[in-house]
């Protein structure tokens, strides 16, 4: 059996990233105490998740404190920021009176938040999580917004003629004809807010996958410092994977929906 091309070119692509990480610190191009070798950074890997008796918080321990920041954010910046968008793009009154102010906050970087986070609430779990909120939120209102503009206007008519109420057209017409514009600015944010958490979790806080990076560099370890940043990509990555599967459901979705007989 035929292996796809893609898979193969996958492949290639890892082996040589491999091949050059590991030649670099043989070959002096960087110094081999800040490059380990992938067979160093996986001994330590290993070390790390099957080591329970260590002392102090374990790489499980960090990462699940940063995926509660990340999913508690992430999840009241989608609620709060789909509905204001949805409500953007159907009423200009309301995009018109939040426009103007949200025009000049989006533009600031979430990282730029991070000394009012701190002066707001301390170094707890609320400055790290707004972090998110901030990164998350800007996508989502833009978004969907853009999915309501991109109806087709006969379905707004269509829905006031028949005296649906506000509520309900929100729920049947401005939901479902923005939602493939909607789960992209979910992807946007989400991406954005993990990193902006990594970033957050590297200058406040005591938990969480960027607080052990720190932790890593003050021990001059460069293993753990590289297995850190191994498991923040790859959960990052999982999460956009998650995403990016629920967006070709919704688009199969909407168009069975769109080719059914009537």
């Amino acid at each position: 059996m035929r292996l796809p091309e893609t898979i193969i070119w996958s492949c290639v692509g890892i082996a040589a990233f491999l091949a050059i990480w590991t030649l670099a610190p043989i070959l002096g191009i960087a110094p081999y105490e800040f490059v380990v070798s992938p067979a160093e950074v996986l001994k330590t890997a290993v070390a790390q998740l099957t080591d329970f008796a260590q002392l102090g918080p374990s790489l499980y321990a960090h990462a699940e404190a940063s995926l509660k920041k990340f999913l508690l954010s992430y999840a009241l910046a989608v609620s709060c920021g789909v509905p204001l968008g949805l409500l953007m793009g159907r009423y200009r009154s309301v995009d018109w009176l939040i426009t103007p102010v949200f025009d000049v906050i989006r533009f600031i970087p979430p990282i730029a938040w991070v000394p009012f986070s701190i002066l707001w609430f301390g170094t707890g779990i609320l400055a790290p999580t707004t972090i998110v909120f901030v990164a998350a939120f800007t996508p989502c209102v833009i978004n969907a917004s853009r999915g309501v503009q991109l109806i087709e206007p006969v379905l707004l008519e269509a829905s006031r003629t028949l005296g649906t109420s506000p509520l309900l057209s929100f729920w049947y017409v401005l939901l479902p004809g923005a939602s493939t514009q909607i789960i992209a600015g979910m992807r946007i944010g989400a991406g954005l807010g993990w990193q902006s958490l990594v970033g957050a979790e590297l200058i406040v806080g005591n938990t969480g996958l960027g607080y052990a990076m720190t932790q890593s560099v003050q021990n001059l370890d460069a293993a753990s410092l590289i297995v850190c940043m191994l498991v923040i990509g790859a959960t990052g990555a999982l999460i956009d994977y998650g995403l990016a599967y629920l967006d070709r459901s919704t688009r199969k979705r909407r168009g069975a929906n769109e080719l059914a007989p009537v």
